[in-house]
């Protein structure tokens, strides 16, 4: 069902995909009603409503238990995801919540390896950097997502290129890695313009833009930054990180005057209704 899940799933917009997914429940499958549960889970979630989610899983574990094995790593990729996750404030994750996720990503990898689901498999291991949060571990992780999709001979699994590459670059950045993390990035953002996605492609450049500010060549940062402004812009988005580093970036170059100007449509950007 994956292909049908992700032409429903705008994961910029969660209540958005929750009707869609809502919507899709007419006349399916009960196995597929299932699936499509988890992901209004996931909804919830991306929402930070993480209590909301785990009711709903909650209340069709009974059903899980007999279901398909793709429901069953769904429902334990979604459990987990309840744990621990990107949307998760960082004093939320205790030891506790952490080492649930772990053994319910874990098992979804165990039960999606043995299905060979090799794209929520590999789901599976891009979330343990949520739950092991120590830069070496979380590389660790990250590649043996990246070694378990080039393995995988089913094209959905390649699709997970894009944010492992991601993930790889970001960790070598924090490690100060600069030139590798900017290998990385430009692996990520080849893929996402594969797939023509263009929220993604933007995004892209911002990891690079980003780790220009690092190597301190503010103006190739400035030059990405001003071009994403405009193309947020244009979109009808206009994105607060990009304010946020452009802010940065002049105050590092000594213009004030910028840097207050983006400080204050950061503010208000931030302060805009969702």
């Amino acid at each position: 069902m994956s292909n049908i899940l992700s032409g429903l799933w705008d994961y910029a917009k969660p209540a958005v995909s929750e009707g869609r997914f809502r919507a899709a429940m007419a006349g399916a499958s009960s196995d597929d009603v299932l699936i499509l549960q988890t992901q209004i889970a996931r909804t919830y979630g991306l929402r930070h409503d993480f209590a909301k989610a785990r009711e709903l899983l909650q209340s069709i574990e009974l059903q899980v238990a007999s279901a398909s094995p793709e429901a069953k790593v769904r429902w334990h990729l979604e459990m987990g995801r309840t744990y621990a996750s990107p949307a998760h404030a960082a004093e939320s994750q205790s030891p506790e919540a952490r080492e649930a996720a772990r053994l319910h990503y874990l098992r979804a990898f165990e039960l999606a390896k043995q299905a060979r689901i090799d794209v929520l498999a590999v789901d599976a291991l891009h979330m343990m950097p949520m739950v092991d949060t120590e830069p070496a571990a979380q590389l660790d992780w990250d590649l043996k997502a990246i070694a378990y999709m080039e393995q995988s001979d089913q094209p959905d699994a390649k699709g997970w290129e894009a944010a492992l590459r991601n993930n790889v670059g970001h960790a070598k950045r924090l490690q100060g890695d600069y030139e590798e993390a900017l290998r990385q990035f430009r692996l990520s953002l080849a893929a996402h313009e594969r797939k023509g996605n263009a929220y993604a492609v933007r995004v892209a450049h911002w990891m690079i833009a980003r780790t220009y500010r690092d190597q301190k060549k503010f103006d190739d940062a400035i030059a990405i930054q001003l071009r994403l402004e405009q193309e947020w812009a244009a979109a009808g988005e206009p994105d607060p990180y990009v304010f946020e580093e452009l802010e940065q970036l002049y105050a590092a170059t000594g213009d004030t005057a910028r840097a207050r100007l983006y400080g204050e449509r950061l503010r208000a950007a931030r302060a805009a209704p969702q």
